[in-house]
């Protein structure tokens, strides 16, 4: 099987879940021979994706993120839909796997037939993305996944780049820990589809109702996402249950609005062209930091900007001039 790419597309397709894990493993892998045949597997897989819903969510440390997940994919699986959940994690900085168990994290999910679970090493791409997160939530869709989840490992400036790869944006927030509007960048703020405030249950509801109001003023200072949806303001107990079919609702009603008017489209064809451009960037980086001629001259080039011999400037333009004979040869 390890070399014949209908076979992972068929059990796929087929939604066979130990073919799924085989073919994200080798969305993941790193070897060149891995690479190239996940790349053929996706590209017959891509005709099959495309119809699901695609939820990112993120949030400050302690808001209770799986708790939210389990609970949220826990009811849409009883509604009959069929949920992927992408867990991104931070990477073993020596082994470059998942230290987090997600699994364990989201027991219920974990053992439910329509659900699956996939933790994600990031390897430190920016914003706690796995690399190969795109081709992954691809799969997942193709296999009959209607709901992909990813989930990130917490809030900042690189928690926008799950934004631009999926449909609706969720950002999951909790009251009473102190200094709420400042536990959120302004940049993951502009890019929400949704606040949730979680934890609004027992002695906590009363603050949950006035960080709701908070972030409602937040939001009305900034510039609207979108012109045909306005972020709305939440709450939720993902413990109790409570408020969960709303966020749900939410989500279908902004799906409806967005397709309407031609925008989730338009969305997912600007997000495929950004990743294409990313890519090449990073090919690129790559290809350049692999050249035998920039490999050789580094070393001595970089001691030269430390110690002031060489600008910093001329050392990037020495080590550019290496490819641009390349480029006339």
């Amino acid at each position: 099987m390890i070399n014949n790419p209908q076979l992972y597309v068929t059990g796929v397709l087929n939604g066979d879940r130990l073919t799924l894990a085989k073919t994200i493993t080798l969305i993941e892998s790193t070897l060149p021979k891995h690479q190239e045949l996940a790349r053929t597997i996706v590209n017959q897989l891509l005709p099959h994706t495309g119809r699901g819903i695609r939820v990112g969510i993120t949030g400050v440390p302690g808001a209770g993120k799986s708790t939210y997940i389990e609970s949220f994919g826990t009811m849409l699986t009883k509604l009959g839909h069929r949920v992927a959940v992408l867990a991104i994690d931070p990477s073993s900085t020596r082994s470059g796997g998942s230290i987090l168990g997600d699994k364990t994290r989201m027991e219920r999910l974990a053992v439910d037939p329509n659900a699956f679970i996939r933790p994600s090493p990031a390897s430190g791409t920016l914003g706690g993305v796995g690399r190969k997160t795109r081709e992954t939530m691809l799969v997942c869709e193709a296999a009959g996944y209607d709901v992909v989840i990813i989930e990130t490992v917490g809030v900042g400036q690189s928690e926008t780049t799950v934004a631009s790869m999926v449909d609706f944006f969720l950002v999951l927030m909790i009251a009473g820990a102190g200094d709420e509007l400042q536990g959120i960048k302004k940049g993951v703020l502009e890019v929400a589809d949704a606040i949730v405030i979680n934890k609004a249950d027992g002695d906590n509801l009363l603050r949950a109702e006035i960080a709701q109001k908070e972030y409602q003023t937040a939001l009305h200072m900034l510039m609207a996402n979108s012109p045909n949806w306005s972020p709305p303001v939440l709450t939720c107990s993902a413990v109790e249950g409570k408020g969960i079919d709303k966020i749900w609702e939410t989500i279908l009603d902004h799906r409806d609005k967005l397709t309407f008017s031609g925008e989730i489209a338009e969305k997912r064809k600007t997000q495929a062209l950004d990743w294409m451009a990313f890519l090449l960037d990073e090919g690129l980086r790559q290809w350049f930091y692999t050249n035998p001629h920039v490999r050789k001259a580094l070393p001595a080039l970089r001691k030269n900007v430390e110690e002031k011999k060489t600008s910093p400037t001329a050392a990037a333009d020495s080590l550019l001039s290496f490819l641009h004979k390349q480029g006339a040869e």
